[in-house]
């Protein structure tokens, strides 16, 4: 028996082609989760009070809000947005008012539609968020203000308390 294929091609050269391809058809469901680039969106200082306020000797009372958003940029692509607001107020009057937006781009390929929802409110914000602290304490800094340093967040329970507020909504009655 000839070492050759129909073709002409030595087994051993059919063999190599054969494993490339099911190397290749197993790159298509591989999962793939990779960051493409973590960037400030948006940023925004606001003293309305100055200069006035900053006479004042009353230490301020601080209000820190957290968001996470997740956008399809493209297919198996995402915007993961991680968005603070820090308002500093004394008595009724703001000190200053920061609203800081850290995103990232994210590649995320065949993953079970179960783990989507953790990838995109759990990994990805956890990876956002240093950036936005170091922006957020800068900011405050360059204004003139001691820096504010938001504390460690464990998204983990951020969205479990999220998805947990959502499946109490869908089951209470709809009043019309």
């Amino acid at each position: 028996m000839r070492d050759t294929l129909q073709q002409g091609l030595p087994r051993s050269g059919c063999w190599a082609i054969y494993r490339k391809a099911k190397i290749f058809m197993s790159e298509e469901n591989t999962p793939v989760f990779q960051i493409q680039r973590v960037y400030l969106k948006e940023a925004s200082l606001e003293q309305p009070n100055s200069p006035g306020i900053l006479l004042e000797q009353q230490q301020p009372a601080v209000d820190i809000q957290l968001a996470v958003q997740a956008n399809a940029a493209a297919e198996g692509v995402y915007e993961i947005c991680v968005t603070a607001t820090v308002h500093t107020k004394i008595d009724d009057k703001t000190v200053f008012l920061v609203e800081c937006k850290q995103a990232g781009i994210f590649e995320i390929r065949n993953l079970p539609e179960d783990q989507m929802g953790p990838i995109m409110g759990i990994a990805c914000p956890q990876i956002v968020y240093p950036y936005l602290r170091g922006n957020v304490a800068d900011m405050v800094t360059r204004a003139g203000f001691p820096p504010v340093h938001l504390a460690e967040i464990n998204f983990q329970a951020m969205y479990e308390q999220q998805q947990a507020e959502a499946a109490q909504q869908a089951a209470a009655p709809q009043v019309q």
